[in-house]
């Protein structure tokens, strides 16, 4: 069984995504850290206690990783686009099971096993390869080491998610990745000429705000 962990926002920089998210949902993002060894940092925004939004972008403190950057951040089409301005970039589920999907859908569709920490946190995440992520609609998978994670660590932004949709010219192959991992009642499907993921907010003083990949 999965379920939404995360909404990630990617950014030239975290300045830029904070004010962003802020210009949107009317609430700063803070806290974070550094991803050492993974080229990146982030902000967080808790959205309740099982939920948050993460701002990424490269770490310009840090040298250029091994791997590439998660979410497709060094993609030169993504990189274009976040020069411009940032925006919602993926979603990541957890799952009290990794190793049991990753060995079930193999590396090529789950993507390997990668251990992450920040701080006191730890955790384990496989990410699908470009192409088998279905423009990000696909979610990467975490484990967290706790069994609990970032969300509960967070303050309380009184802003929650309400709605994760996903459009895409094959949502038929979307909505088959999604039910291999358990996840076909987690976001909204809706065929569309062109890939994009949509964020439904609701905020504090009763107003409805959306975040969007395209």
């Amino acid at each position: 069984m999965a379920e939404i962990d995360h909404i990630v926002v990617g950014a030239r920089t975290l300045e830029a995504g904070a004010a962003y998210v802020e210009a949107h949902l009317g609430v700063r993002p803070t806290g974070g850290g550094k991803h050492d060894g993974i080229g990146t940092h982030n902000l967080l925004l808790g959205l309740g206690k099982d939920c948050y939004l993460e701002v990424i972008a490269p770490d310009p403190d840090q040298p250029d990783p091994p791997h590439p950057r998660p979410f497709d951040l060094d993609d030169p089409g993504v990189k274009m686009m976040l020069e411009a301005e940032p925006r919602l970039l993926a979603w990541v589920a957890r799952t009290p099971v990794l190793d049991a999907v990753v060995t079930r859908l193999g590396t090529h569709h789950a993507g390997e096993i990668r251990t992450m920490k920040r701080g006191r946190l730890s955790w384990r995440m496989a990410m699908p390869p470009q192409r088998q992520d279905m423009a990000n609609l696909i979610p990467s998978l975490i484990q967290w080491d706790d069994g609990k994670g970032a969300a509960p660590r967070l303050p309380d932004s009184g802003v929650r998610l309400i709605g994760l949709e996903a459009e895409h010219p094959e949502i038929d192959s979307v909505r088959n990745g999604l039910a291999q991992r358990g996840l076909e009642e987690a976001i909204r499907l809706r065929r569309s000429p062109h890939a994009r993921l949509v964020a439904r907010f609701a905020l504090p003083d009763g107003r409805e705000a959306v975040l969007a990949s395209g």
